[in-house]
């Protein structure tokens, strides 16, 4: 699979960003490109970086169905380059609004939707406002390219939402991204990835905003890690760019994770996705 992760800045009214992103689409796919990944909210500002209440609510009003116009740009690209291309924005469904990532095949198919199940609030992260919780749980989907599962931005932090799509035989996890400077110890995104993949057995690819948007300055340094845990291609920080990257999702079969791990988990001494705690025990 040759993958590009489109890590780019959105300054422009929406209907221009969606047009750079059809032209981002059909770049990567004359480059060979096989999937494309584009950063969390990809063609409109991060709105969350401010508390509702203290902004326009007209931002929520911008929020779109799943199929909708920038759903079907993005699909007409993906046709014309046959690329599987993953994206995200803020989607509404009847009152509600979710962080949702739609999956298109290269045949430009809608496959289904992620949205984001867990959904967080501290400083300039005000998401509890925006988003309900995801309900589409962890799928994983069947594209042209391989099996892709879906962990968008804080779900990653998540070891049970990873486990789910790991037992699904997930080859690769992408993860459209708004992480800024400053925002964990330098190195802790590629750690936490690298982890994830050595224990589940998959590749994964995130694909992080950059730029600067009020006070945030997003961190960029989009990447892929191999099943083995290794960093395998890595952009950088500040620059807009795409980051191709070519991976043998056949190499997961020899991963530690498949070999190993997942084949000697005990399910029948979990409860509520972990370990039961001694307290639990009788006897």
């Amino acid at each position: 699979m040759n993958i590009a992760l489109v890590q780019h800045a959105v300054s422009s009214p929406a209907s221009t960003a969606v047009e750079q992103g059809v032209r981002a689409v059909r770049a990567a796919a004359d480059a060979g490109a096989d999937l494309v990944v584009f950063p969390e909210l990809s063609f409109t500002p991060f709105y969350p970086r401010v508390p509702v209440t203290d902004r326009d609510r007209d931002a929520l009003a911008l929020a779109e169905p799943v199929p909708g116009p920038t759903t079907e740009a993005l699909a007409e690209a993906a046709a014309d380059g046959g690329v599987v291309v993953v994206f995200n924005l803020m989607e509404r469904a009847g009152t509600r609004t979710f962080d949702t990532s739609p999956v298109l095949d290269a045949d430009g198919t809608l496959l289904g939707r992620t949205r984001m199940m867990h959904i967080t609030a501290y400083d300039r992260f005000h998401e509890q406002g925006y988003y309900a919780p995801g309900d589409t749980g962890a799928p994983v989907y069947d594209t042209a390219a391989g099996r892709i599962g879906v962990a968008i931005c804080y779900d990653r932090h998540y070891p049970e939402y990873l486990r789910a799509l790991a037992l699904q035989d997930a080859d690769l996890v992408v993860v459209p991204q708004a992480g800024t400077v400053g925002e964990w110890p330098d190195g802790m995104y590629e750690a936490e990835l690298r982890t994830a993949a050595l224990q589940h057995g998959f590749f994964t690819a995130l694909a992080n905003r950059t730029g600067t948007e009020g006070n945030m300055q997003f961190a960029g340094r989009s990447f892929v890690t191999g099943p083995l845990g290794a960093v395998l291609a890595q952009a950088p920080g500040a620059d807009a760019t795409t980051l191709h990257a070519s991976v043998d999702l056949a190499r997961t079969a020899e991963a530690p994770a498949r070999q190993l791990f997942l084949r000697h988990r005990r399910p029948d001494q979990y409860e509520q996705g972990a370990v039961a705690v001694a307290s639990d025990r009788t006897g």
